[in-house]
């Protein structure tokens, strides 16, 4: 699991086909994920890339690649990875005819790098073993660094030649609150982070959650004991409502703790689309240390250590 990551400082780019693993499956506009893309393309054109193209996928109807294509003229974007069923089985074959042609590999889907899919881990394991650089974007890096003040990985990650180690926050009472819908996975996680954590408070959809009797949001009692496990707090994560935050009149669990947690001293990290949702709605986005682009790579990255994603480029 040791290993250096190499950075893109690092590497010749001019004259160089590069291929980008870009998350293209979000809504543009003050959207991390598209500025990241916007930033590495940039960044290889004034290089001098001789060929650069994004790859992704998209399973919603956010046409993000029309509005890049009209931004970038002479970059390739391409959403349709999933469009293939040996994207999601990680079937070599795909990874390798994604691979052709290509010199560079860049990882910048953070939010996707816990899925064993073709274009995350065998399409840059094939390339690494051909002798060609993979690694990761820079907001991958920054994520991989926000996110090690919390949990630094064991062992450490290498990266740009130092050690990632924990922050002046690293220290104090750290606990999670996770919510949502997306119960299994959540519930998985919140089970794996116990002994990482002082404490795991449940909301949303989660087992174990305490809801009001119509089932949308968290009850006043689990509203205030969160309240006072907030205030106790040196390092806060968050990633998931606590309810059916969309709804007026479901709401109030979910802007209550958001609020209270962007009022904490604490070193204060979100993660995830509904997380980053509500928190613009509350207009509590800036109140917060870091926004993590991705809710389940969050958690498997603070639960393990790793992603697969990383592992691949390592």
């Amino acid at each position: 699991m040791s290993g250096k990551l190499l950075s893109i400082s690092e590497i010749e780019v001019a004259g160089k086909a590069v291929l980008v693993r870009g998350d293209l499956d979000v809504e543009d506009g003050e959207n991390p994920r598209t500025e990241s893309i916007r930033v590495i393309v940039n960044l290889l054109i004034r290089d001098s890339a001789k060929r650069i193209k994004v790859i992704g996928h998209r399973e919603t109807n956010f046409d993000i690649c029309g509005q890049l294509r009209k931004e970038f003229p002479g970059v390739e974007f391409d959403d349709q990875l999933r469009a293939d069923p040996g994207e999601k089985t990680n079937d070599e074959g795909y990874a390798i005819k994604l691979a052709e042609g290509w010199d560079v590999y860049i990882n910048e889907a953070f939010a996707t790098s816990h899925r064993k899919h073709a274009s995350i881990d065998t399409l840059p394991r094939w390339m690494k073993k051909n002798n060609k650089p993979v690694l990761l974007g820079l907001r991958f890096e920054k994520e991989i660094e926000m996110l090690s003040l919390i949990t630094p990985p064991n062992p450490p990650l290498n990266l740009r030649g130092g050690n990632l180690k924990g922050g002046v926050n690293s220290q104090g009472r750290k606990i999670l609150i996770i919510g949502g819908a997306k119960a299994g996975d959540k519930a998985k996680y919140a089970d794996t982070l116990e002994n990482k954590f002082a404490a795991v408070l449940r909301g949303g959809l989660l087992p174990g959650a305490k809801l009001r009797a119509d089932g949308l949001d968290i009850s006043d009692e689990e509203i205030e004991r969160f309240k006072t496990e907030i205030e106790k707090a040196g390092t806060i994560v968050v990633a998931g409502p606590m309810g059916k935050f969309e709804d007026s009149g479901a709401e109030e669990g979910t802007r209550e703790i958001f609020t209270a947690i962007a009022g904490s001293r604490a070193y204060k990290v979100a993660g995830g689309g509904d997380t980053g949702a509500a928190l613009k709605k509350f207009g509590l986005t800036e109140k917060f240390d870091w926004i993590s682009v991705g809710g389940g790579a969050m958690l498997e990255y603070l639960a393990m250590g790793t992603l697969v994603g990383i592992e691949a480029v390592r």
